[in-house]
Formats: structure tokens, sequence, C-alpha cells
């Protein structure tokens, strides 16, 4: 049920890659630190320093999880100039150059949408087309505040991963609309309603600049109490 949302403080990718296959479902690691910010490796998509080494490390495992910034980020954050083709484009061509030869039996796809609550057209239309072009367990990641019952009305998306240290969503303990939540937490009381095939990450709002290599061991000791908890 242990699995992270991706960017990791290293510089180093053999312990990235080693510290990602010590959670329940092994995540590919981003490294900011490298040049891998979100609006940064979206450039070039697929290049990612981890990326052949965690492929042959997570060879023959059941689940994985992989994480690409979503194509209503780059279409609606300043940071970003792309149209909502070039978006959808980018998203696609970062994706594939993952799952191309990726050996396992089950993905786990999030997007990742930090923007996802400010933006004001339809962005599962961008979707679409990507979870329809991979097998893959389709989820979102959002930060910050969102209209959640288009997420959880949405049929799209499996899995919803979200700040729960920050946001309270306990409006749906009852209607899930057979969502499977990954809960981003710190503390135990943060989980408010675990269920079978939920997971839990660290929290998103970690500052980069004080995200250090040291506190990964703990984050991980952390997750691991939390689990033996829900």
């Amino acid at each position: 049920m242990i699995t992270q949302i991706g960017s990791l403080p290293y510089k180093d990718v053999r312990m990235a890659v080693e510290y990602s296959l010590r959670h329940d479902i092994p995540f590919l690691p981003e490294l900011p630190d490298l040049g891998e910010a979100m609006f940064e490796y979206i450039k070039t998509p697929g290049q990612l320093s981890c990326l052949d080494e965690w492929k042959e490390a997570v060879r023959g495992y059941g689940t994985v999880k992989i994480q690409c910034v979503g194509p209503a980020t780059l279409l609606f954050d300043p940071r970003s100039d792309y149209s909502a083709e070039e978006a959808v484009d980018k998203s696609y061509e970062h994706i594939f150059k993952i799952v191309n030869g990726l050996d396992v039996g089950k993905i786990i796809l999030f997007l990742d949408e930090p923007s996802l609550g400010y933006v004001g057209f339809d962005y599962q239309e961008l979707w679409e087309p990507l979870f329809a072009s991979f097998d893959v367990i389709p989820g979102v990641h959002v930060c910050g505040n969102m209209n959640w019952d288009q997420l959880f009305d949405s049929d799209l998306v499996k899995i919803i991963s979200f700040d729960a240290s920050k946001e309270d969503i306990t409006i749906y303990d009852k209607y899930r609309n057979d969502k499977r939540i990954a809960w981003g937490v710190n503390r135990t009381e943060e989980v408010k309603d675990f269920r079978g095939g939920d997971l839990l990450t660290l929290p998103c709002g970690m500052d980069p600049a004080k995200y250090v290599v040291e506190d990964c061991e703990r984050n991980l000791e952390k997750l691991i109490e939390i689990a033996k908890r829900v």
C-alpha cells in the first residue's frame, strides 16, 4: 500500500532506485536536483535519469507506479506555453517512453495535476486519449483546492491522490463511486477512511529546499508506522 508521488532529493541514481524498491509499490523516481522538475523534464519527454535502471530493477514486479505532469497543468500553468494538442502530445510521449519495455504485471499511472482546481475548461477531454492509449490503472494527483465531485464522478479515474494533511474530503467516506484514494499523510489521524486498495504516500507540500536525502529514511519509516495502524 505504500508508494510515493515521485520526486526525490537524491542526486545518485542508484540510491534513488534502491529507495524506490523499498516501497510496497515501487515508483519511478524524478530527481529535481538533476533538472527533473515537471516543467523541465517534459521538454524532453522520457529523459529521466533513473528510468533505465529503474525499469531493469522492477522487471517482473507485480505492480509499479509511474507519473507524468498532466496536460491540464501544461495547458493552464503560466510556466508552460503549450496548446491543448501540444500538451496532450507531450504527456503522451513521456508516458510512452516510460511504459515501453516496462515488464511488470500492473502499472498505476498518476497524471500530476497540481493546478487542476483552478482550470476553467473540461480537463477530462485531455485525459481521455492518454488513459485510453495505455494499459494502466488511471489515477490523478491533485494539490490544493478542488471540486472533488468532478473527480469522484469521473468515469476515467480509478485512484485519486491528494494531500490529506491539508485537505479534508471526508464527505466521501460513504460515497466513493468505486474510487481508490492515495492518502498523502504525515500522521495516522490524517487517514480518515482507509479501505482495501487504498494507498499511502507522503504529502506533496514539502518545501523542496528543505527536503533532503536524510529525510527519506525518516519519511519511509513514518509511512510504515502509519500503514500498521490504518
